[in-house]
């Protein structure tokens, strides 16, 4: 064989194993992601938050998160509670006694608004599957594509909802996310992130919240309905009067 042959034939082959070693997994991108987005800091903060006219904490209590909410009805000082061993919800300092489905309800509620504002910190939980789908090009930038899925032990109530995350290449942060779940009837949405800041190491962002004309379509290629103006805007996801301190629960 020609020599020439056989050295560019090797060149190929070192190629090829190079682009296999620099691809990032998808495990490897989302603790990248997590560390450039506060890291540790998740662990040792106690995170406080208004969010349409409601007040969200979150605590740790023995190493356990514990997530709540603060809403004012009427005259009335409604406090909810969602933790490890399950949900309570006091009006006016008063624990009261509600249904297992309200308090379900109520539940899934506070943690999906906990959930979206401390992304990606989450994506490394137990019941979270993980799987890279390549990447994707989104308002010129160049993005990781991640699909998250969860197991049905330990994945919650909304276990069989699927994500779908765009990393970008550059700073390893989801700047969009897309997700179809099956409560109250089901749908698609897509979320675009903006307003970005860092709060005592943390990194919060807004988003702008679309859903598409079609709920026919899959979640994977959201991205491309994004860019090609399919989906319809139904509401802005903002975070105001944010508070990072020090958890004294630790």
């Amino acid at each position: 064989m020609n020599k020439g042959i056989v050295l560019f034939c090797i060149s190929i082959i070192l190629a090829c194993g190079q682009k296999a070693k620099t691809e990032l997994s998808a495990q490897e991108i989302v603790d990248a992601s997590i560390k450039v987005s506060g890291g540790e800091a998740y662990k040792k903060s106690a995170i406080s938050f208004d969010f349409r006219d409601r007040s969200y904490t979150m605590e740790r209590h023995d190493g356990r998160k514990v997530l709540k909410r603060i809403s004012q009805i009427d005259s009335n000082t409604v406090l909810d509670i969602k933790q490890y061993n399950g949900f309570q919800r006091f009006v006016n300092d008063s624990l009261i006694s509600i249904p297992d489905s309200m308090a379900t309800k109520y539940a899934n509620s506070v943690n999906s608004v906990h959930y979206f504002a401390y992304l990606p910190y989450g994506l490394n939980d137990s019941a979270v599957n993980k799987k890279y789908l390549g990447r994707s090009r989104i308002k010129g930038k160049d993005y990781y594509e991640i699909e998250v899925t969860f197991d049905k032990e330990g994945g919650g109530d909304d276990y069989d909802d699927t994500y779908v995350y765009w990393f970008n290449v550059t700073t390893l942060k989801p700047d969009y996310l897309a997700y179809e779940f099956h409560v109250d009837g089901g749908g698609k949405r897509f979320r675009e992130a903006y307003n970005e800041r860092y709060v005592n190491g943390i990194r919060f962002v807004d988003y702008n919240n679309y859903k598409p004309f079609d709920q026919g379509v899959v979640v994977q290629e959201m991205d491309s309905l994004f860019m090609a103006d399919q989906l319809e805007l139904l509401s802005q996801i903002e975070l105001k009067n944010i508070t990072v301190l020090p958890d004294n629960y630790n």
